[in-house]
């Protein structure tokens, strides 16, 4: 960002300007177009009282004076009308702030949830590219300028716009001559409000930036908190928030400063005005010229006092529209960002087998699976889903740059154990991600059960894929919740027996309240060995026909690890599975152990058949060389 620049409403501001308007006419068309006229009708209700002390002096007031028996019957009349007119002004207004809230808070929801529904299309990609912070910032920071625009801004600024117009053309009426001075003050407004206002926008966009990089550190630094205080980082850290903290004071001091000192000098410009207005009006009086009365001159002194007071409104809410609409922008980057691409078709059903073996599907969970192609007539076969999977010549980077692995082929056959051993980067969790679809390949291709995987739609393939990460994540709400997570229709005796299957239901049941004992913060109440068990479980209730399990034992301790071992083995009979370890004593019974070094295969075999080679992988299981 250029730092001497001044904001100013670009081609972009005003493409996002429409964009954001679309928000508010598609569904609160009448309700906008009522709240326009009614900020209208409060400008002219508040001009009209202004006004008015020409007429209440001239052709009420000053004739009565010195009358032995007045009559006020007029006057009252008068009074009434300015009264209703009055009263009509404080309804209106009354009105439109009501409805400009209720405006604001329905088009900050329309745009939470477009937000939220699109976040939920977006690949891993997108999230492993952008920072957690950043984007929490546009659902707090970014949301909440565009509030403070719909409804405060905005409306705010329709009434100084209306304010001006009303005022200057009722004070051309009254006196032409005068009118000719407050021009001549207008355009002294326009630069001091452009000069003054350009400086307190352009920091109050630093400011928004400012306090998304303030948000985002500190809720980096509560996450890694235990981190921060293992390795003394305390000091480092607090120097490094003084930085950004100071950045933001900086930028918000300098913003209120120019902000604050807009309406002592705007002001001191009205008060010259009046003064000056005085001088010439009173001598043009005297002079005969003008027609300048009394009630002229009582009427046009009162518009000069709050002439200027609207210059002043819509310089800062321009600050605030040019800030919330950088806030929105940001926000439709998010909208705009390309969706996961799913051009599969093949989907997955529930099947049964006949007699002869053949598949029909059904609605009712089965426990065969079977792959639904759809020909172009309409007609559909069905292959049974085993969990073979199959990797022919792949070739992935995650930046084509550079590439992570290079012409992999492997193979597990069905109701195979595939265990992955490498260093750090050797590409065992880029595999597992490739089998997702988390991301796609650059060249090779990946079968299914004989299938393309990229004619599988991605749903259904994910759906069949149970996943053990090695960094556990439960959401707030119960345990039960938590494991029904895997499968939202499983009944809470499948949860029991899922929870029984991971060995989980031991320390479940030890918990005061079992499994409707309330987990949030990530689960901080239990321990990460327990954290893990409940993970586990949640892939045991979903009852996947292939399981990854990605170092899905690395962080419970050696006695956990063999109770879950054993619950892990019931989970995994029949079905294909694919694991990474560091622990290689986890994955001695696999059928095969494929060794990965810089994304290539340099040994595959059983236990027994690694070790008699004298290998890489001899050399790690003996210790003679160690996982980096």
């Amino acid at each position: 960002m250029n730092k001497n620049k001044k904001p100013k409403m670009t081609k972009n501001d005003l493409k996002t300007a429409k964009r954001l308007m679309k928000y508010v006419t598609e569904k609160y068309k009448f309700q906008f177009i009522l709240v326009f006229f009614c900020i209208l009708i409060s400008a002219v209700a508040t001009t009209a009282v202004s006004l008015s002390l020409r007429y209440l002096l001239d052709d009420f007031i000053l004739p009565l004076v010195g009358q032995k028996t007045p009559d006020f019957a007029g006057l009252y009349k008068a009074l009434t009308v300015l009264g209703v007119i009055f009263l009509a002004g404080v309804i209106a207004t009354f009105i439109y702030t009501r409805m400009m809230v209720y405006i604001g808070q329905g088009v900050l929801k329309r745009v939470r949830d477009d937000m939220f529904e699109h976040m939920q299309t977006l690949p891993i990609r997108y999230f492993d590219q952008n920072t957690n912070g950043s984007v929490m910032s546009l659902y707090t920071n970014d949301t909440d300028t565009l509030r403070q625009m719909i409804s405060q801004s905005i409306p705010q600024a329709l009434m100084s716009f209306f304010t001006i117009i009303v005022t200057f053309i009722a004070m051309l009426v009254l006196s032409p001559l005068l009118t000719l001075l407050a021009i001549a003050v207008i355009g002294i407004l326009i630069l001091v409000t452009k000069a003054i206002g350009g400086n307190s926008g352009k920091y109050f966009v630093r400011q928004q930036v400012a306090l998304a990089d303030v948000t985002g550190f500190v809720e980096e630094r509560m996450n890694g908190q235990r981190v921060v205080k293992v390795f003394n980082h305390e000091r480092k850290s607090e120097q490094e928030f003084d930085a950004l903290n100071e950045a933001l004071f900086e930028s918000a001091a300098n913003a209120n400063k120019y902000a604050n000192i807009m309406g002592p000098v705007i002001g001191n410009i009205g008060n010259l005005q009046f003064v000056l207005t005085a001088v010439l009006g009173g001598t043009l009086s005297v002079m005969g010229v003008g027609g300048i009365t009394l009630g002229v001159m009582a009427s046009y002194l009162q518009f000069t006092k709050s002439f200027t007071q609207p210059f002043m409104q819509v310089a800062q809410q321009f600050n605030s529209i040019v800030m919330a609409l950088a806030g929105a922008e940001r926000i439709f980057a998010l909208i705009d960002e390309t969706p996961e691409a799913d051009e599969g078709t093949v989907t997955l059903v529930n099947a049964t087998k006949d007699d002869n073996g053949t598949l029909h599907e059904c609605k009712e969970r089965t426990g065969i699976w079977a792959w639904k192609q759809t020909a172009s007539d309409g007609t559909a076969s069905y292959t049974e889903l085993t969990g073979d999977v199959r990797f022919k010549d792949v070739t992935f980077g995650y930046n084509p740059d550079k590439i992570i692995l290079k012409d992999i082929s492997l193979f597990a056959k069905p109701g195979q154990k595939l265990a992955f051993v490498g260093s750090t980067g050797a590409g065992k969790t880029t595999i597992t991600n490739l089998i997702n679809r988390f991301y796609d390949i650059q060249n090779g291709e990946i079968r299914y059960d004989g299938i393309d995987i990229t004619k599988i739609k991605k749903d259904d393939l994910r759906r069949s894929l149970g996943i053990v990460l090695q960094d556990t994540h439960l959401f707030t709400g119960t345990i039960k919740d938590n494991i029904r997570y895997g499968n939202l229709d499983a009944t809470d005796e499948q949860i029991y027996n899922a929870a029984k299957l991971a060995h989980a239901d031991q320390f479940i049941n030890m918990l005061p309240h079992g499994y409707d004992t309330l987990l949030s913060g990530d689960g901080e109440e239990l321990s990460q060995g327990q954290r893990q068990l409940i993970s586990i479980a949640r892939a045991a209730v979903a009852d996947p026909p292939v399981l990854i399990l990605d170092e899905a034992t690395s962080s419970i301790d050696t006695r956990t690890e063999s109770i879950v071992q054993k619950g892990m083995d019931n989970l995994m009979k029949g079905r294909t599975v694919f694991v990474i370890a560091h622990r290689l004593s986890t994955i001695r019974n696999s059928n095969a152990i494929i060794v990965l070094d810089h994304g290539q295969i340099i040994e595959r075999g059983d236990h027994e058949d690694l070790i008699a080679q004298k290998g890489t992988y001899y050399q790690l299981y003996t210790g003679k060389l160690e996982l980096s």
